[in-house]
Order: C-alpha cells, then sequence, then structure tokens
C-alpha cells in the first residue's frame, strides 16, 4: 500500500513532464542542424497546439481579406471562415459545396475551403514546422510563408503543398501529388521584377497524405539556403537565385487547383465524410536560434 501510493503519483509527474517539455523542433537521431553554441528557443506568437476550442486572435486570422490582404480563393473555391474550426486538439479546415453557387468578380465559386494566416511574420533564421493531416478529396491541404504588402520583393515560401486526390482529370505532372512532400520558393512578379522565378523540391511520402499526419518542417537557414525535413529528417534544400530575406506570414490555405479539377458531380469534396473532408494541424511551431 505504502508503495503503491508515492509510486503512481510518480508515473504521473513523468507523463506529466514528457508530454509538456516541447523544449526542441521535431528531429528524429542527429538531425538537429544548430551550431554548437546555439540552443532553440519558441517562438510563441507562431506557435499553437490547438488545445482550446477557438482561434486564438492574437496569433491567426481566418478571415481571408483582413489586415492587408485580398486573395479569396481561387475558383471555384472560396476561403470562408466557417470552415475553420479549433476542436479535438486540432486546427481544422473542413471543405464541402456551397449551399448555392457564389459569383464574386465575375467568378463562380461552388466549394468552400478557407486559409489561415499568422498575424505575426517570420524571420530568416528561424525553424518552422507543423503536425497536419491532409483531407482526402481533390482540394489541398497546405502549409507556407508568403510577404505581405507592397514590397520589391514578393517571396513565396511553400513548405509542404499536396492534395487528398488525383484522378483522370489531374494534370500528367500532378498525379503524385496525393503523396508528396513538394516545396517551392517562388519570387512572384513585381513591377520592379516583373518575371516569375521558380524553384522546386519533392519527395514520395511513406503514404497518401491523407492516410496519417506527417511533420513538415523547414529551416529559412539564410537568404539564400532553405532547408525541409520530413518527419523530422532532412530531405533536401532550395537555393533561392536572390535573398530571400523579407520577413513572411504563415498560409494554411485549403483550395481548389486548375490543375487538379473537381469532377462535375464534384467528386470527393461532395461525398466524403465531414472527417475525410478536414485538414487538421495537431501543431504548429516555430523557433528561432539563440
Amino acid at each position: 500500500m505504502t508503495i503503491a501510493k508515492h509510486f503512481v503519483p510518480l508515473i504521473l509527474l513523468c507523463l506529466v513532464s514528457n508530454v509538456s517539455a516541447q523544449t526542441t523542433p521535431h528531429f528524429v537521431d542527429h538531425e538537429d542542424p544548430r551550431p554548437s553554441d546555439k540552443t532553440w528557443e519558441l517562438v510563441d506568437l507562431m506557435s499553437d497546439d490547438f488545445d482550446g476550442n477557438e482561434l486564438d486572435e492574437s496569433k491567426w486570422d481566418s478571415d481571408p481579406k483582413s489586415r492587408g490582404w485580398a486573395w479569396i480563393g481561387r475558383p471555384p473555391g472560396l476561403f470562408q471562415p466557417e470552415s475553420v474550426a479549433v476542436k479535438e486538439g486540432n486546427l481544422c479546415v473542413t471543405v464541402g459545396v456551397l449551399d448555392s453557387p457564389q459569383t464574386i468578380n465575375d467568378h463562380e465559386y461552388k466549394y468552400h475551403g478557407a486559409i489561415v494566416r499568422s498575424i505575426h511574420p517570420g524571420q530568416v533564421g528561424w525553424y518552422y514546422e507543423c503536425r497536419m493531416k491532409a483531407n482526402h478529396t481533390e482540394m489541398s491541404s497546405t502549409f507556407w510563408l508568403m510577404t505581405k504588402g507592397n514590397v520589391p520583393k514578393r517571396l513565396e515560401f511553400d513548405i509542404q503543398e499536396c492534395v487528398g486526390r488525383t484522378t483522370e482529370l489531374t494534370h500528367g505532372w500532378g498525379r503524385n501529388w496525393n503523396q508528396i512532400f513538394h516545396s517551392n520558393a517562388i519570387e512572384r512578379p513585381t513591377k520592379e521584377r516583373p518575371e516569375k522565378v521558380q524553384i522546386q523540391g519533392s519527395v514520395k511520402t511513406e503514404t497518401e497524405n491523407w492516410e496519417r499526419y506527417y511533420v513538415y518542417g523547414a529551416w529559412w537557414k539564410s537568404p539564400r539556403e532553405l532547408r525541409f525535413y520530413l518527419d523530422g529528417k532532412y530531405v533536401y534544400s532550395l537555393k533561392p537565385g536572390v535573398d530571400w530575406d523579407v520577413p513572411s506570414y504563415y498560409q494554411m490555405a485549403i483550395e481548389t487547383y486548375d490543375w487538379n479539377p473537381v469532377p462535375e458531380d464534384g467528386g470527393y469534396v461532395a461525398t466524403m465524410s465531414e472527417d475525410e473532408r478536414t485538414t487538421r494541424y495537431d501543431w504548429i511551431r516555430t523557433w528561432r536560434l539563440k
């Protein structure tokens, strides 16, 4: 009796410590790339375990047109805040068919997704990661960063971009995008720099992206090197031809693509269960070296 009385609380204390003591990014074996004289420090304003029951508005915004942003989704997929929820320890974005088609700026929208953005920007040198399970539809599941506003360089830093299902309508080059870790570094056109420049990398995932959670990560190591990690293991780097040095904001966009169109009958967007139509982010964490 005496042994059990003291042994149980000790076990509970250990369990609590293991759950709450997240002090480094998700790396396996000897993959941690930090210099020996540095340690990782969590950037709280760009990190969330989504343990509550509503979106933390001090960190995230699900309104596609607020805070200087203007993109409402690629037709026929419309971004709607109503598609976003925090439940069961996840940030959830559920796609589906609109109750009735909507015409906005001469474009028809038939389906709904959402975009969730960080309120605070990330910087060069930081590490960005999420544990995400893709939805099982023709629509996307993504995790990336983007510059904001009228800046000389408009830089898109795609950490992960995939879809939940491809069909016979999918363009040939995208037929494997339901089982992929795919990343981009895209310099979008501006008045000062009118040509789009894109470099990309990818590897095949162990399963289709919707079948389980994966940890997708990237270290913005320097203005000329972006290093990417899958489930805590380094897989490839992208080396831009320009300095990648503009503060950028998280974008979790669940959208439609013209190269992977939703079939006319609505495909999986119309027929799958709510669970299967939902992209889940178990957590998002951001780290800086000190």
